[in-house]
């Protein structure tokens, strides 16, 4: 068996929600798990939220393994229907869907049944990737309403192209888009992300819709999540594999892209991009040995990595090595990849043992 191991922290996943429910100020709180709870296991993810309003997920598939776990509340499709077979589904199902584009205004005015649908509206206020434009939106609104197999009850929504950015211009135009767009008009409100939540506040509405805050995740540039009180969810560990004493000058790894400028430890440990560690992890990207500080040297290959123990000299075979969560937030490692967190989290691959652990 392959010792890569992701625990997954349930309590840090409710403590982070009681925090979203602190930063709220009211707001019902839409969960997003989508993208197999950002590969945290998406019923795992769904029943540590179980004080969640509701559930967001990217298609009507991770709305059927939901209510197949059980889970009883309210579950929004963001995506939308596709085809006409998908709004019986979503009656089935108990699912709302996000109304974004004409064809799915079409598919709701050709469809027969008169059980009332759970809709939501988005609309484009400035981000430019889907929505209806803002001087449409009273008439597709209007329409909606009239239709019998929709429930009047609508609720309008947007997103934010760069809320994580506390004083963009961009955010606070798309606010007063929405606003005007929807003035006078029915239905409760939806416009913050887990950035606007943070940075924000005149984007609240009645429904928040968080994401990588639920995972202990930064979510602004530069600030780690853990400064606005949020802890991580996932510690992805292995172990060590092997211990070697190299000599100055040695080269490491495929292509001997690193030279050990000195006589060294080198360790190497049971990850690879097979498991969905970065492949474009740097040189000097941080790993922890048993709780002491490494870093990554020579290429990162499908199943193994090597490491610099110059500062964890007594390692040993069958020491734990930490690539992220716990002690090493993995936006640090994101960063050395060129990459976001939500990326990893959601690369990691079957191959990994999950494990849940409730402290």
């Amino acid at each position: 068996m392959r010792s890569a191991s992701a625990t997954i922290h349930l309590a840090a996943l409710r403590g982070n929600l009681a925090r979203v429910r602190e930063l709220a100020a009211g707001a019902k709180v839409m969960a997003v798990v989508k993208a197999d709870g950002y590969g945290h296991g998406l019923e795992r993810v769904a029943r540590a939220l179980a004080a969640a309003d509701a559930f967001g997920v990217a298609s009507i598939a991770d709305g059927q393994r939901l209510r197949a776990a059980g889970i009883g509340q309210r579950i929004v499709v963001l995506a939308g229907p596709d085809a006409a077979g998908d709004l019986a589904e979503l009656r089935r199902l108990r699912l709302e869907a996000v109304i974004h584009d004409d064809s799915q205004l079409d598919l709701l005015a050709a469809d027969s049944d008169r059980r009332p649908l759970r809709l939501w509206l988005k609309i484009d206020s400035g981000m430019h990737r889907l929505g209806f434009a803002p001087e449409r939106v009273r008439d597709v609104h209007a329409r909606l309403r009239a239709m019998p197999g929709v429930d009047p009850a609508i609720v309008l929504m947007t997103h934010f192209a760069n809320s994580d950015v506390f004083d963009d211009a961009l955010t606070a135009r798309q606010i007063d888009c929405f606003e005007a767009a929807t003035a006078g008009l029915d239905g409760e409100r939806s416009l913050a992300n887990s950035a606007a939540l943070l940075g924000w506040p005149a984007a609240r509405g009645q429904w928040l819709r968080v994401g990588g805050l639920l995972y202990g995740m930064s979510v602004v540039a530069g600030r780690p999540a853990a400064e606005f009180g949020f802890a991580p969810a996932m510690t992805l560990t292995t172990r060590l594999v092997a211990v070697h004493g190299l000599r100055r000058g040695d080269r490491v790894g495929y292509a001997a892209t690193w030279e050990c400028p000195e006589d060294m430890p080198v360790g190497v440990a049971a990850i690879g991009y097979g498991d969905g560690y970065p492949r474009h992890a740097a040189i000097g990207t941080p790993v922890l040995v048993a709780g002491r500080p490494a870093s990554v040297i020579g290429r990162v290959s499908m199943d193994l990595v090597t490491l610099d123990l110059r500062h964890a000299a007594d390692a040993r075979v069958g020491d734990t090595v930490t690539l992220w969560g716990r002690g090493l937030p993995v936006e640090e490692i994101a960063n050395h990849a060129g990459t976001i967190a939500y990326e990893l989290t959601c690369g990691v691959t079957r191959r990994v043992r999950f494990v849940e652990d409730d402290s």
